[in-house]
């Protein structure tokens, strides 16, 4: 091309209407999908607060914080080291993919812990296992200026954004959305590879649920 054509390419991008507002919002696809069920987001929020200020969060990988919802039948939550779980990953130019943790059978995480019975987070809990084959569900808050790595699960998930600001996003084979906070539950599909990013000044915090489908085999 010419230098003329070139700086007419250019122009062409320069002078197109920019987007800045619909980033504030939901836009899904097949990969992030908001479902019809949906929770009253001020009783999880005062649940949430409630138990927080009884109870510890754990630090997990890539800058969040994890508070275990359920756990193994009779077991302690403290006595699993399942909090993170199997993922997929590549991290070199070779692009070879890589498998690290061990692989959670998710299946087996029925029981609800103690911290969250007998609260909304146990309504909750009956409503999405009475529709869907729940595994592992966790509360995740994100901190700000954060972002995880770039890999694929097992397993898809769903999310329940609790608290969250206009610069939390989460992308999945490179669709990339914000989920708003206002009770609604998100199918996200992890077994593609996705990440989650921080890039608010407060914290993000999802409850993350497990569907515990045999592992997916691409």
């Amino acid at each position: 091309m010419s230098i003329s054509e070139d700086t007419k390419e250019l122009n062409s991008y320069i002078n197109e209407r920019v987007d800045v507002d619909s980033v504030a919002s939901f836009k899904g696809n097949e990969h992030i999908v908001k479902l019809k069920l949906k929770f009253d987001i001020d009783q999880i929020r005062k649940t949430l607060d409630e138990i927080k200020a009884n109870s510890d969060f754990k630090l997990g990988p890539s800058g969040f914080h994890v508070l275990a919802m359920t756990r193994r039948k009779g077991s302690s939550v403290e006595a699993d080291k399942d909090l993170v779980g199997r993922y997929y990953t590549r991290v070199d130019e070779s692009y070879k993919e890589i498998a690290k943790d061990d692989l959670v059978d998710e299946s087996e995480f029925t029981e609800l812990v103690d911290i969250f019975m007998g609260t909304y987070f146990e309504t909750i809990h009956k409503e999405l296992t009475a529709r869907y084959p729940i595994g592992r569900v966790r509360i995740l808050e994100k901190d700000s200026y954060n972002c995880n790595s770039w890999h694929r699960d097992p397993e898809p998930r769903l999310h329940i954004p609790i608290y969250t600001n206009p610069g939390s996003l989460f992308i999945v084979n490179h669709h990339c959305t914000h989920l708003p906070a206002d009770g609604s539950v998100y199918f996200t599909d992890t077994r593609g590879y996705h990440t989650a990013l921080n890039g608010g000044d407060k914290p993000r915090t999802h409850l993350v649920a497990t569907l515990a489908y045999p592992e997916y085999q691409p």
